[in-house]
């Protein structure tokens, strides 16, 4: 089932099935390791949800929710 990475929950590993969105945006998200089939785990989500941390090709980053939005996970 698949779903975006903003309804994983913490500590969940997940793998990334595709990027929605265009141009700048999928290129953005490209460039920070977050491709078709790379493994991601939720580490931590801020307490508003914004921004969510997780962990992506053995290094941490914070992605913004409206990013996370585009990544679809399974």
């Amino acid at each position: 089932m698949a779903v975006s990475l903003v309804q994983v929950p913490c500590g969940e590993l997940v793998t990334v099935k595709k990027l929605e969105g265009e141009g700048a945006v999928k290129r953005r998200i490209m460039d920070m390791g977050i491709t078709k089939g790379a493994q991601v785990l939720v580490r931590k989500v801020a307490p508003l949800g914004d921004p969510i941390e997780i962990t992506v090709r053995g290094y941490e980053l914070s992605i913004r929710k409206d990013d996370a939005a585009r990544i679809i996970v399974e």
